[in-house]
């Protein structure tokens, strides 16, 4: 009886794994999207170099140099609080050796020294993050203004895709005819210096 009992939970147990099996193959066959194909003919599709924008981009340079600067002021900084430290354990290690130094005055030294380095370790990582945050904004920035002016641009001329090729992207080979590099800094560039004014 235990036997039958069983048999008959078997069954119900593979008969509701196929009956799930059945659904989910059924849900996979409606997963492909219904994709409108569109004329291609009198597509107008350009690019232009995303290297030569960095570098040629006045706005792009601007924001980089103040990024730089800010960078270069940290680095300095840094290198003053690491020279002080190291200056002061110099001094205090040329005091010890001289004998000039109590118990306590070499506890002191030593607290004095590690609040030091602590200090230039969170100095580095509190103002390394705020550079970094920055300069992420300065490139949303950036980026937003470049997408803005593109899509001018490409309406202006009538382009239907514009895009930034740079070295290692994705694309292998694109006709050099497509390249509208300079044309499109020198759009930006004037426009730049209308909307610094």
């Amino acid at each position: 009886m235990k036997k039958i009992g069983l048999l008959v939970v078997l069954i119900a147990l593979l008969f509701s794994c196929s009956a799930e099996t059945i659904e989910v193959k059924k849900e996979e066959k409606n997963t492909v999207p219904n994709v409108v194909t569109k004329d291609t003919v009198g597509l107008k599709i350009a690019y232009y170099q995303l290297d030569s924008l960095r570098s040629q981009f006045k706005f792009y340079k601007e924001q980089d140099e103040i990024v730089s600067q800010r960078q270069l002021a940290f680095q300095k900084e840094i290198d003053r609080r690491t020279a002080a430290y190291e200056s002061y354990l110099i001094q205090k290690d040329g005091e010890a050796k001289k004998g000039l130094l109590s118990e306590n005055d070499m506890v002191s030294i030593q607290q004095k020294a590690q609040k030091m380095q602590e200090d230039i370790m969170k100095y580095q990582q509190s103002e390394g993050a705020k550079i970094q945050e920055e300069m992420a904004k300065k490139l949303e920035v950036i980026d937003k203004r470049i997408e803005v002016m593109g899509k001018q641009y490409s309406e202006k001329h009538k382009i239907d895709l514009l895009i930034a090729h740079s070295k290692g992207g994705q694309f292998t080979f694109i006709n050099p005819s497509m390249d509208v590099t300079r044309e499109f800094l020198n759009f930006l560039n004037e426009n730049q210096k209308s909307k610094n004014k």
